[in-house]
């Protein structure tokens, strides 16, 4: 397994960009994702960017202090109703809500643990940009390289989450409001964006 700590790129001094701006283009890199303000409310790419066939099987994210598992998905395997289905609902298996307690917020440092599959054309220099935001608000952006994918093969990496130091008021009104805290995750090939996951986040403590 390989250990991925965070790129020591920074968007600052990126131009502001815009979701409309984006969809327009023929093609999104890296430096336009970055320059983004908000929580996309679309996709910026449909499920046919993915000519690499990326499928990600299993995560995981625990404590790097305790090593206390926080969170674990296995992706089950394919069942006929179920790519069916997928067929109708294009954007399944995008979006991911994550059930955290409060305590969550304390954290420094926690490990994702990816595991995913690719298809059978070589994968080079695979790049995630992971970007969080609290009401319009940008807490931190993640960048992430993955490196070289062998084809039709199985990869697991640990990505290290450095986690910003938040404010009383800020982790407060984060728990009074779950689901408000969300994320765009852009998958890059080569500098070009092949995959775009969503997510948000409670930390309420339950449902």
């Amino acid at each position: 397994m390989r250990v991925k700590q965070e790129c020591n790129s920074s968007d600052v001094g990126v131009p502001c960009t815009t979701e409309d701006e984006l969809l327009k283009r023929s093609a999104i890199s890296p430096e336009d994702v970055l320059g983004l303000q908000k929580i996309t409310e679309n996709y910026l790419c449909g499920p046919l960017e993915n000519v690499y066939n990326i499928d990600f099987t299993r995560f995981k994210i625990r404590d790097m202090e305790t090593g206390t598992v926080l969170f674990e998905i296995t992706k089950p395997p394919p069942l006929e109703s179920a790519v069916n289905k997928r067929d109708l609902e294009p954007n399944a298996g995008r979006f991911v809500r994550y059930q955290f307690t409060p305590a969550f917020l304390q954290l420094r440092r926690v490990g994702a643990t990816v595991e995913f599959t690719v298809g059978d054309i070589p994968i080079n220099n695979f790049r995630m940009i992971e970007r969080h935001y609290f009401r319009g608000q940008l807490l931190k952006s993640f960048d992430f390289e993955f490196g070289f994918c062998i084809p039709s093969s199985k990869n697991t990496c640990e990505h290290i989450y450095e986690l910003p130091p938040l404010s009383e008021e800020l982790m407060r009104e984060m728990i009074l409001h779950p689901y408000e805290t969300q994320s765009d995750s852009f998958y890059f090939v080569d500098n070009k964006l092949v995959m775009h996951n969503k997510a948000d986040y409670s930390y309420s403590g339950g449902p």
